[in-house]
């Protein structure tokens, strides 16, 4: 018997296929002889005819942090000379806005009369799939196309654009939850957290021949992108005009992102929005920046140059001017999240005149 497999790539448990066969694929249908069982060879088909050194290795390295994948070695297509994988931070409401972006350099990339350049548009699920037909007519010197993923299996193209890198129940890694019937006749789950999910970013990565680009939301980025971006042995760059300082959450430690309010005003929050309310606004100043508590200072400095009185309850508020049933005081810019308050020396001094004086009229 010969068999070819991939446990990299095994993304179909839900269809019942089952990775405990191919790992373990020498002792189920191995042959017996001089009274051993399970005798077998296996042979590494380790060369990539498609994708480039940086793509390649950087997929490798995703997949066997499940140390119960396969170890193989990979060759790969190609040296690249330029920047394989990309990392694209969306605000909200702008993934159309950032994907047009994407596919305009692209385009502009592309020589005139060549054999048009190829760009797979990839979806963890087909609701992601944008206005093809619009995209086909603005980029005409693109060869464009929309697959699901799992959909993907076997196909290739020079870019591919991976969409909604972000995490929640539909997100990338997915986080719906099997029917528990659906366990009773399913292959036995694998121990490893988002094993199977991982395999379907493997399978994203590696159809791509010279670039990778992951557009993920600026709010709740998915946690594989987390992952490859915070890693420098992934090589992942941040695309042009992405870079952003990266700012600690006071309240859980996690990362503080820049989004656009309703109000239009800039804001940034906790990424852990499910479980962590810190919101603080831009700077008053130059609305856009995050002043911060400088060290070995009483104050929150921006890097515009504004500077504000440190909140005395949390570590991230600074204090503003607010007006109140009572008059003026300073007041933290997390209220109601957090009540820290000052009063204005101004009217702490007011106060104290006025203190001076009932005190000399009752001794008078």
């Amino acid at each position: 018997m010969f068999a070819v497999g991939d446990d990299w790539q095994s993304i179909f448990r839900f269809a019942g296929s089952d990775i405990h066969l191919m790992r373990h694929f020498g002792g189920e249908f191995g042959g017996a002889f001089d009274g051993e069982a399970g005798i077998h060879r296996t042979v590494d088909l380790g060369r990539t005819f498609r994708s480039v050194d940086q793509i390649a290795f950087a997929a490798r390295t995703f997949v066997l942090k499940n140390p119960a994948q396969l170890q193989k070695q990979i060759v790969p297509a190609g040296i690249a000379t330029e920047p394989a994988i990309r990392i694209v931070m969306t605000p909200r409401d702008e993934g159309p806005r950032k994907l047009t972006e994407v596919l305009t350099i692209l385009s502009a990339q592309s020589n005139a009369g060549e054999k048009p350049v190829t760009v797979l548009l990839l979806g963890r699920y087909r609701f992601v799939e944008p206005d093809m037909r619009a995209l086909k007519r603005q980029f005409p010197r693109l060869q464009l196309s929309f697959k699901t993923i799992h959909a993907s299996k076997g196909l290739q193209a020079d870019h591919v654009v991976l969409l909604n890198a972000d995490s929640g129940s539909t997100g990338f890694p997915s986080e719906i939850v099997d029917d528990p019937l659906l366990t009773l006749v399913s292959p036995e789950e694998e121990m490893f957290e988002n094993a199977e999910e991982r395999r379907v970013m493997y399978v994203a990565m590696t159809r791509a021949r010279f670039t990778l680009t992951l557009l993920a939301s600026n709010a709740r980025p998915s946690a594989f992108v987390t992952e490859l971006s915070k890693d420098p042995v992934y090589g992942v760059i941040a695309a042009p005009g992405a870079d952003q300082e990266a700012h600690e959450c006071g309240e859980c430690g996690g990362r503080l992102v820049c989004v656009n309010g309703k109000d239009d005003r800039v804001w940034y929050r906790c990424e852990h929005v499910q479980h962590c309310g810190n919101l603080l606004p831009a700077c008053l100043s130059c609305g856009a920046a995050l002043p911060r508590l400088a060290p070995g200072s009483p104050e929150v400095r921006c890097s515009c140059g504004a500077c504000y009185p440190e909140c005395p309850e949390c570590s991230d508020g600074w204090l503003v001017e607010r007006k109140g049933p009572y008059g003026q005081f300073m007041g933290c810019v997390r209220y109601p999240a957090c009540t820290g308050k000052s009063r204005p020396a101004s009217t702490k001094q007011r106060s104290r005149n006025l203190s001076n004086r009932v005190s000399r009229r009752g001794t008078s």
